[in-house]
């Protein structure tokens, strides 16, 4: 029998849609997800050459699996910075679903980099650090986790990230690819898609427990340590997750819920209510005014062009203007 067969009476999430899932037999659980509109419109937005789009495509796809997790109103940023021709990438989730992201690269450094096929990741991030935050608002202190850019991949940066603050059992897959398709005029169009999965391997019984919400949490106070890296069950999970291909995290046929029942379905994996992610940034017109009114006068001049205060979003490159007058002084 066939995973199709098997299968045909789920209501597949499909793209831009986080699946929760549990694995009970190995007592695993984790987020699976395929991106397709929501991303390639960020990307679009900025006519990314490939090399950023294909990472920023990745922190995006990282932070949806981790932010979506969040159980209280806030926010979780995903940020490296660095030294590289890539210098900064930002993805930045606000619960319950909206996400924006931005790069900031250098040309010149880029067209080097591409000119010598120097393209891995570790080539255009250079040293630096992959920071997550989360922030619960003005009147709750900020949790920062920081990690050195030291690995091949943002997936295996993060795997440091988890293994650095003795968190939870964790790995991670991502993949991002380009989608070909003819076009209406007959030229060849294509769109950016993405694909992740994130594993944690959570126990329940008592002695093995340890804190469930992603990412963060220290050990309740009364469960020691304990080393899972080498548990028999955790070893089956990692062995199991590296079979993915990248072509079947980003593949629309594949889907979450089919590359899971692939994955998992010997082992009883079991899929809960998705979780939809959305391009919205938040930016606002007063918010933008509120920035501005934290300037000093001499600031505030400087910032006058023709009679105007333009201000483009880095992520949205929506544009805002003011009269001088507006700005209120603080």
């Amino acid at each position: 029998m066939t995973d199709e067969m098997i299968l045909g009476e789920i209501g597949f999430a499909g793209d831009d849609q986080v699946v929760p899932f549990e694995v009970e037999g190995l007592d695993a659980r984790g987020r699976a997800v395929q991106l397709g509109p929501m991303l390639d419109a960020i990307l679009a937005r900025h006519d990314y050459p490939e090399p950023v789009a294909r990472l920023l495509a990745e922190a995006v796809t990282l932070t949806v699996l981790l932010g979506t997790s969040l159980k209280f109103t806030g926010k979780f940023i995903v940020q490296t910075q660095s030294e590289g021709p890539v210098d900064m990438l930002v993805a930045d989730f606000t619960t319950p679903d909206s996400l924006r992201a931005y790069a900031r690269y250098d040309e010149r450094a880029l067209a080097e980099a591409v000119a010598q096929d120097m393209l891995e990741p570790q080539d255009l991030l250079g040293t630096g650090i992959l920071a997550f935050t989360i922030d619960q608002g003005a009147h709750m202190q900020r949790y920062q986790g920081i990690v050195e850019l030291n690995g091949s991949s943002l997936e295996e940066i993060a795997r440091a990230y988890f293994r650095q603050s003795e968190q939870i059992p964790t790995e991670v897959r991502l993949a991002a690819a380009q989608l070909y398709a003819p076009g209406s005029d007959g030229e060849r169009e294509h769109q950016w898609r993405a694909g992740g999965v994130v594993l944690q391997f959570l126990p329940e019984s008592p002695e093995r427990m340890r804190q469930a919400d992603l990412p963060g949490g220290d050990l309740p106070e009364d469960v020691e340590h304990v080393d899972f890296e080498e548990d028999e069950e955790w070893l089956e999970a990692k062995a199991l997750m590296e079979t993915i291909a990248d072509d079947e995290l980003a593949d629309p046929q594949v889907g979450s819920e089919r590359l899971l029942y692939r994955l998992f379905h010997e082992r009883g994996v079991r899929v809960f209510e998705p979780v939809a992610v959305r391009d919205n940034c938040s930016c606002s017109r007063d918010k933008i005014r509120s920035v501005l009114a934290g300037l000093d006068k001499d600031e505030i001049a400087q910032s006058v062009e023709d009679g105007r205060i333009s201000v483009k979003c880095e992520f949205c490159s929506a544009n805002y203007s003011f009269d001088p007058s507006e700005i209120p002084e603080e």
